[in-house]
């Protein structure tokens, strides 16, 4: 399509100014429209986790997007996984083969803040103090309200785009109008935050390059490195149950939950009390929609289509590919109909294999990586990547480091995995593997990638 009318894109955040700046560079005249006041003006208001990881997918698109070179400046690598077992020493699991294949700690306030710049450099027009109240769509207008004043404003619309987060404004709106199949997963656990502090003489307490794990079964801590020598630290936990969030009613519950559970985290959290206090419990849930679209006037994408949990570190690089498919499949299709169409063929099957696969690794991550059988068919993935190159690939690598769709990485993991399971059964270690064994289920079940 050749551009015309005005693209409106509900919600400016990650998802949304990267859009606006790729439909805005092929000429379309685009109108971002979001609810919460412009971060640059008011400082970034949060209220999610302050750091993101930021994979090969979303690299790619802010490689797309002219941004690679101002976000990469700010953020740091993380070469794998620093365990810390109860009552073990810490251990680093390396995400790749070296550090080529790293993932980056980013800090979601400043990259948002990037994207703004460049959306509005590329001429996308960005509103703020705006929330999507309804949609007229026989009529193709917007009508939105400014939650400080009260003043309400009407935007007539081309194609209305979808990028308001998991509580879409537009998705809403749209359920009237077509069925969405809309089916909302609580986890059961939510996750509440605190933080590392630099240390004494202004540097990290911990080593900055890896993600830390704290695994303890059925709930498990993380820690993420910040440019500022500081550490997110989340703690997983299921809401109801011993241990649960429901359990640890006060100060001291909590406290000594930590004091038993995660000792040697503690003492790298000064501000515990303070953190414990003022950081509310968040929700853990994944979104799904048998229908992302209204005919040509309205497409969801990102969280608003598929809220995902965060145990992949998937949810942002997920929505960065999902901008890219859209705006290719505009450019590339005769009308929206046919556009939201093929990009909802495209998309929602990787959409959902992310989601799975999410689900999967908080599994993993609490219960596995300390676990001895796991450890050995970490140590075979890597052996087998190294013997048959270009055909058995990690489904981390394939995720993380590759643009492989997420359904192609699903379909062949749960091959893989079924190999380092037959061919590690009953081995103590990797000295007793028959690899020739090994290779030859690789090349009877895998075809070259």
């Amino acid at each position: 399509m050749k551009p015309a009318g005005a693209l409106t894109i509900a919600g400016a955040g990650l998802a949304g100014a990267l859009l606006a700046t790729l439909l805005a560079r092929r000429g379309w005249p685009v109108e971002v429209f979001e609810k919460r006041p412009d971060p640059r003006a008011r400082g970034y208001e949060g209220g999610r986790s302050i750091n993101l990881a930021l994979a090969e997918r979303g690299l790619d698109a802010l490689r797309q997007a002219g941004l690679q070179d101002v976000v990469m400046k700010q953020a740091v690598m993380m070469r794998g996984r620093m365990v810390h077992p109860l009552g073990g020493e810490p251990m680093l699991q390396r995400y790749g083969r070296d550090d080529s294949e790293v993932i980056w700690s980013v800090h979601r306030g400043r990259l948002n803040i990037a994207l703004l710049d460049a959306a509005e450099a590329a001429g996308a027009r960005i509103h703020f103090n705006q929330r999507l109240e309804s949609v007229d769509f026989d009529a193709r207008v917007a009508r939105f309200v400014n939650d400080h004043d009260r003043t309400r404003r009407e935007q007539a619309f081309t194609a209305l785009l979808g990028c308001d987060g998991a509580g879409s404004g537009l998705r809403a709106a749209m359920a009237p109008h077509v069925e969405l199949g809309e089916s909302f997963e609580p986890l059961g656990h939510g996750y509440k935050e605190l933080e590392i502090p630099p240390a004494a003489d202004g540097g990290f307490r911990i080593e900055p390059n890896a993600l830390h794990i704290w695994p303890r079964g059925g709930y498990m801590c993380i820690a993420l490195p910040n440019t500022e020598r500081t550490f997110t630290v989340t703690l997983f936990l299921p809401n109801a149950g011993e241990p649960g969030f429901d359990a640890l009613p006060t100060l001291a519950d909590a406290r000594a939950f930590f004091e038993r559970d995660f000792a040697d985290a503690l003492p790298l959290l000064p501000d515990f009390e303070r953190d414990w206090t003022n950081n509310p419990v968040g929700v853990l849930a994944t979104l799904r929609l048998r229908h992302w679209r209204l005919d040509g006037r309205a497409v969801l994408l990102g969280d608003a289509a598929h809220a995902m949990v965060p145990f992949h570190g998937q949810g942002m690089n997920c929505a960065f590919e999902d901008c890219l498919a859209l705006d290719r499949h505009i450019a590339g299709s005769d009308d929206f109909d046919a556009a939201f169409a093929a990009f909802e063929a495209e998309r929602r099957p990787n959409a959902e294999a992310i989601q799975a696969m999410a689900l999967e690794n908080y599994v993993e991550m609490r219960d596995r990586v300390d676990d001895a059988d796991y450890l050995l068919q970490r140590q075979l993935e890597v052996t087998l990547a190294g013997r048959h190159p270009g055909v058995f690939l990690p489904r981390y690598s394939m995720v993380s480091f590759t643009t492989i769709p997420y359904a192609t990485a699903f379909e062949r993991g749960k091959v893989q995995r079924q190999i380092l399971m037959e061919a590690t059964r009953g081995r103590a270690s990797l000295d007793e593997v028959d690899l020739a064994a090994a290779d030859a289920l690789v090349r009877e079940r895998l075809a070259p990638l």
